[in-house]
């Protein structure tokens, strides 16, 4: 929880140090904003498609909220070119997990072979109708952290990289139950972005040029 040190708490760029505090936060806000341990038999799954690939092939835009104390509390981390990370991922970051997390033989029956999948097909990424917003990103942060402005400095820091590379656009995906996530980007300027066949997620996307 924030405390009276709450001065001395910044936004810096993710350090490898950062790695088992990443994938802590990832697990801890993955159920529609909660807790995912309970769901899963190895909720490092979760992180493994989210968050640590993130951090390994586009270290420039992974960010972390630090608590003062040099623990990281929050991130956000994204790419600037969706389909390139696709091909970095399925090349150079799958080879080093799919064995401890193969891909189910027959239709997923669990949580965690649904995600199996998920990382398995990292093409599912590259979605119809989003050349225009070709960056993507992830944000999450632990539930003492959040409604502080906290998130909105974490998105500030990554849209100014992201446009400081040139990149002109950003997507991302979020589960439509989350209302409190929707009401977050909203005031952050983001949209809905209208794509073939959503499921239970929804498509947001904003320029990366125009002050939030």
């Amino acid at each position: 929880m924030p405390s009276s040190a709450s001065a001395a708490v910044s936004v810096r760029p993710y350090r490898l140090g950062d790695r088992e505090a990443l994938a802590d936060i990832c697990v801890r806000t993955a159920h529609e904003g909660g807790d995912a341990r309970h769901l899963y038999q190895d909720p490092g799954v979760l992180p493994a498609i989210f968050a640590e690939p993130y951090a390994v092939l586009e270290p420039g835009l992974a960010f972390v909220l630090d608590d003062g104390a040099g623990r990281a509390v929050g991130y956000i981390l994204g790419t600037g070119d969706t389909a390139g990370f696709v091909h970095a991922f399925r090349e150079r970051w799958l080879p080093r997990v799919a064995e401890r997390y193969p891909a189910p033989s027959a239709p997923p029956a669990t949580p965690g072979e649904e995600m199996a999948v998920l990382l398995h097909t990292p093409e599912r990424m590259v979605v119809p109708g989003l050349a225009d917003h070709p960056a993507h990103l992830h944000i999450d942060l632990l539930p003492g952290w959040q409604r502080k402005g906290y998130g909105r400095a974490l998105m500030h820091t990554f849209l100014a990289a992201l446009h400081a590379r040139g990149v002109g656009a950003v997507h991302l995906s979020m589960v439509t139950a989350n209302t409190a996530a929707r009401a977050f980007y909203d005031r952050l300027g983001f949209r809905v972005l209208d794509v073939p066949d959503p499921g239970p997620l929804t498509y947001l996307g904003r320029s990366t040029g125009v002050a939030a």
